[in-house]
């Protein structure tokens, strides 16, 4: 037909899991939307980090588990944009790439869901050595710490796997999810409870979808930035920064928690020690409230932390990325890199 970008459909390229279509799907339902007249096809494939299911992903360390395959598509043409979990992308992407929309955040929470036994409970009510599974250092760092009296165990696959493991097993008495992934797949009734900032940081990026097209590519690149949405990219600008700055990945325990309000964005980082027993946690802030500019100029396509923003101004995403880059700093400063390093080590060992 004569109705796609050039006459041809539109491919969308996704992981496999069920959660990965769900989030693929709205997005495509956004760009339908938009684009009433375009054919969309989607294409899903399996990545290494589907495939590797024994292994927690801490210990893999390779930091594009659930992406490379994807990339690789997007790189040989197969397909025009990929939809991601936004935490599932590094802070640096590979030349060529970048992200050209991040969709209105989900709740970034973290969500204790309860084995049925326990059911009405909240962790504190749970008996002592009570096993939540979690497969995330970050979150396993900070609950140690706030509930020392319980045990927290390796828990991995998609979410219909831990699902499943959680209530047929008596194995673990809750597991820890993203409210965002639960929400998505219309399981809002199994949270249990939603851990506050004080209780727990989220990841960086958490419950924010992006979507990735090659660099070049303007046309695909003008067509998913109208899904952008301004306040939830110049959050994750200054998230993805800090962590960039930290140079922390999966295998260290680094967490956020942002706030844009009045035009004024807040951004409170941490990093923790494997037992969650050392951490440093500060916040600051900045002002984001600049008009939009006219930037038809040659810096047309700047990329913040791998974020290109078309229409979000360049001054305010420069401010975003700054306070990022400055708390990780105010970190380093009092001893992030010491706090870090071992829990490498630890994790590595």
């Amino acid at each position: 037909g004569e109705n796609g970008v050039g006459g041809r459909a539109v491919r969308v390229g996704t992981r496999r899991s069920q959660l990965a279509r769900i989030q693929t799907d709205s997005v495509v339902e956004m760009l339908r939307e938009l684009h009433p007249d375009l054919r969309f096809e989607i294409v899903a494939m399996s990545t290494t980090g589907d495939k590797i299911l024994d292994t927690a992903l801490s210990k893999i360390g390779e930091k594009s588990l659930f992406t490379k395959e994807l990339e690789n598509a997007l790189e040989r043409n197969e397909v025009d944009l990929v939809v991601h979990s936004l935490k599932d992308l590094p802070t640096s992407l590979p030349p060529g790439f970048t992200i050209g929309a991040v969709c209105k955040r989900e709740n970034p929470l973290d969500a204790v869901v309860f084995h049925p036994k326990n059911c009405g409970k909240t962790l504190s009510l749970l008996p002592e050595k009570s096993v939540i599974g979690t497969s995330s250092l970050r979150r396993a760092a900070q609950l140690k710490k706030k509930f020392p009296q319980l045990e927290f165990r390796d828990i991995r696959g998609n979410l219909n796997t831990r699902l499943k493991k959680l209530d047929e097993k008596e194995d673990f008495s809750a597991i820890i999810l993203a409210a965002a992934g639960l929400k998505r797949m219309g399981w809002e009734n199994r949270i249990g409870q939603l851990l506050s900032p004080e209780d727990c940081l989220y990841a960086v990026g958490q419950g924010a979808l992006a979507v990735e097209v090659r660099a070049k590519d303007q046309e695909i690149l003008n067509m998913v930035s109208a899904l952008q949405d301004a306040d939830t990219v110049l959050c994750c600008i200054a998230e993805r920064a800090f962590m960039k700055r930290l140079e922390g990945g999966c295998s260290v325990p680094v967490a956020v928690n942002s706030m844009l309000k009045d035009g004024q964005l807040y951004l409170t980082g941490a990093v923790y020690s494997l037992d969650g027993s050392d951490s440093l946690r500060e916040t600051m802030q900045t002002s984001v409230n600049y008009p939009p500019q006219n930037e038809d100029g040659p810096n047309d396509d700047v990329q913040h932390v791998g974020i290109t923003a078309k229409n979000v101004p360049g001054q305010a995403q420069e401010a975003a990325e700054n306070l990022g880059v400055e708390l990780a700093s105010l970190l380093l400063s009092k001893g992030a890199k010491h706090i870090l390093s071992v829990a490498r080590q630890l994790n590595d060992a």
